[in-house]
């Protein structure tokens, strides 16, 4: 039998150790310092496409992402910083999905997203070894990738437009719903597989966390880079606001009642933190797995992960 051997070639391990420490030495080298926060938290997340995974003593769910425990030393007054870490997240597998992966996630206090997505290109660059004029750099708001590639204006198309549009995707999907699946199915695969592509202005329904263009109401301030037709990195100009944060967990909320989710507890000491005073900053998530498969030219995540496997919980 097999099943005890690692997915992952002692190569590729390898390769991914070289990777690890170049993203160290590029941090370190703009005075980004690297911190550790807990897998365990209180309250997972209340976003209605991410599911944690729920522990039962002490109760809790293992960490989707780090980000609620970094704005909270932002707001304590600690300055730049990123983490590389493990996160988890139900029923992602896949080609391009682990239950359980490594996300780089890191702000900078008083940048603007655009710096910050401009940063994100220079460390994928760096871990890959490439020359900026070998992967060319394209900026396309969320609303001008529907005009180019559907030919559509995705900010007032009608839901019957949209489900015309999505004709294969699963019955029932809301309207955001079906803008994702035909941003995934029909505009992704045809970013230009030799560069990068920075998506922004994301319509203020799918802010997350982001906040809301003070220009244009109707999007938000948030970027996904993509390397070639792979999505690796996904940041914004953070929410400062208590009370808007507030109210879009609660929105989270009553969308997870409506779709038979459990509902998720709101974190409080995020909250309070936001209360306290978050700086003017940016953060951007990033997924190293995927960044790995780039660099090695991988069919699968599977190949740069030691033991890899299917979610069981």
């Amino acid at each position: 039998m097999t099943a005890w051997r690692p997915t992952a070639s002692a190569e590729s391990l390898q390769h991914r150790a070289r990777i690890l420490g170049r993203i160290r030495a590029f941090f370190a080298a703009r005075g980004v310092v690297e911190i550790q926060t807990p897998l365990l938290t209180e309250s997972g997340v209340t976003d209605v496409h991410i599911e944690g995974v729920a522990t039962e003593s002490p109760a809790g769910w293992l960490r989707t992402s780090p980000e609620y425990f970094h704005k909270r030393l932002l707001a304590a007054g600690f300055g730049d910083l990123y983490e590389l870490g493990t996160v988890f997240r139900r029923d992602e597998a896949g080609r391009n999905h682990q239950p359980e992966f490594t996300l780089l996630e890191w702000y900078r206090v008083g940048w603007d997203w655009r710096s910050l997505a401009n940063e994100a290109v220079e460390l994928i660059a760096h871990c890959l070894d490439i020359h900026p004029d070998q992967r060319p750099v394209r900026w396309l708001s969320w609303n001008d990738c529907f005009r180019e590639y559907l030919d559509i204006d995705a900010l007032a198309a009608r839901v019957d437009e949209l489900d015309t549009l999505a004709d294969d995707a699963p019955d029932g999907l809301p309207r955001d719903g079906l803008l994702d699946w035909l941003f995934a199915t029909r505009i992704q695969p045809r970013f230009n597989a030799d560069g990068m592509t920075i998506v922004h202005d994301y319509p203020a329904s799918q802010a997350a966390l982001a906040r809301l263009s003070e220009e244009n109401p109707a999007v938000a301030e948030r970027f996904e880079v993509f390397l070639g037709t792979s999505e690796l990195a996904n940041g914004y100009r953070e929410l400062c606001d208590p009370a808007e944060q507030l109210q879009r967990f609660l929105r989270d909320n009553r969308i997870r009642r409506q779709n038979g989710q459990l509902e998720m507890p709101v974190d409080e000491k995020l909250l309070a933190a936001l209360d306290e005073g978050l700086p003017e900053c940016s953060g951007v998530a990033l997924g190293f797995d995927r960044l790995l498969m780039a660099a090695r030219g991988a069919d699968s995540i599977d190949q740069g992960v030691a033991f890899a496997h299917q979610p069981t919980f």
